[in-house]
């Protein structure tokens, strides 16, 4: 069956979405209509359309005189996205089978990771290990998963987007997200979901902690 056609603002809002997910867009950062429309070649029309869907993901934010600004996440939304995401990827990963083809996206999502770190590209690094853990996702065989894993993977973007410790907060998952691959292709899923588990719990308290040092040096 045909998929519908996408119309011109959900291509524009799919834009701004990997914008964010890629760190070129950070958080509480002001979108000027003239500026996003230039760099998007679209109509302000269209920019408008696509900021009122945005908006409603909770990923863009309107302020009246100050116009949208790219969302700032709070405590609790980190707190929530990270339970979520221990409820779908643990799942996923305790179901992977060693020859799911997303098992060979994990390996190339680190190994790809493993590259940028040694040339210190400390947000590549994050893009890749995204990458990593949107692969765990594919192993449960859902397109409504993947999709709204996309949309969570760029909420948590935007928290990763406040802090200033790029490489404190990727660098200790590379070797992680290495030894999920091994035990998944040694067939100790049941092993590797429980390692998953701990490593989303590590990576909540650090995201958590950055923030509160964060918020510390600017009250």
């Amino acid at each position: 069956m045909p998929q519908p056609p996408v119309s011109l603002a959900e291509r524009v809002a799919t834009d701004i979405r990997d914008l964010i997910a890629q760190g070129a867009l950070r958080p509480g950062q002001r979108l000027s209509e003239a500026g996003m429309a230039e760099r998007l070649g679209v109509s302000r029309n269209s920019l408008r359309e696509a900021f009122r869907s945005l908006t409603n993901e909770g990923l863009v934010t309107y302020e009246a005189n100050r116009g949208v600004s790219v969302a700032v996440p709070s405590m609790a939304a980190v707190v929530d996205i990270y339970r979520v995401r221990r409820m779908i990827e643990v799942q996923a990963l305790r179901s992977a089978f060693p020859q799911h083809p997303a098992v060979a996206r994990m390996a190339a999502a680190v190994t790809r990771a493993q590259d940028l770190a040694a040339g210190q590209d400390w947000v590549g690094v994050g893009n890749a290990n995204m990458e990593f853990h949107a692969a765990i996702v594919d192993l449960a065989d859902s397109p409504r998963l993947n999709a709204f894993f996309e949309k969570l993977a760029t909420e948590l973007r935007l928290a990763f987007g406040l802090l200033d410790e790029p490489e404190v907060m990727h660098a200790p998952y590379v070797p992680m997200n290495g030894d999920l691959v091994a035990m998944i292709k040694r067939g100790e899923s049941e092993d590797a979901a429980l390692r998953l588990e701990q490593y989303l719990l590590q990576s909540e308290r650090a995201v958590l902690a950055a923030l509160t040092r964060l918020d510390t040096a600017h009250p």
